[in-house]
């Protein structure tokens, strides 16, 4: 034998035949209350998410439910290589097995050239700057201000009395 229950409209508890009390509002819309508590707060407009005990708060809450397999499960993306511009996949394969030795060695016979073009580089500037200095350049350093350095005596806070 099936009993025909109804859904309380303020805590969405099932409300067995003879219990419960029902509403209708002016608009038409029939609600079904499990208990006097439940309609005072439905009339007091209080949600029903910002209370613990409804089953509305600990759905926003996802409290009770133990379904894990539901849960959809990611992939993971097949590694796949690409040739980059200018470079195939072999060679790129071969860089990828190279021993680190040989390559910090390349890293750093790069690096020294790169140091060597730097230094050929600052040396031919720094040849034809080599002539006299301006007349403005060898003027002592005055701060702001005027001679003087500051605008009146300090003031000395901790002497108060």
């Amino acid at each position: 034998m099936v009993i025909k229950t109804e859904l309380c409209a303020f805590t969405e508890y099932r409300v067995y035949p003879g219990r419960g009390e029902r509403f209708i509002a002016r608009d038409g819309k029939v609600h079904f209350f499990i208990g006097s508590k439940a309609k005072s707060l439905f009339h007091q407009r209080l949600k029903a998410v910002k209370l613990r005990w409804t089953q509305a708060w600990r759905r926003m809450n996802k409290k009770g439910k133990t379904d894990d397999s539901a849960k959809k499960k990611t992939r993971k993306a097949a590694k796949f290589q690409k040739a980059i511009v200018g470079m195939s996949v072999d060679e790129l394969q071969k860089k990828k097995a190279m021993k680190t030795q040989i390559r910090e060695q390349a890293k750093e016979q790069a690096a020294k050239e790169a140091k060597a073009r730097a230094a050929k580089a600052k040396a031919k500037p720094a040849a034809k700057s080599a002539g006299p200095k301006a007349k403005g350049a060898a003027a002592p350093k005055v701060p702001k201000g005027g001679a003087g350095g500051g605008g009146g005596a300090k003031k000395d806070f901790k002497a108060r009395k």
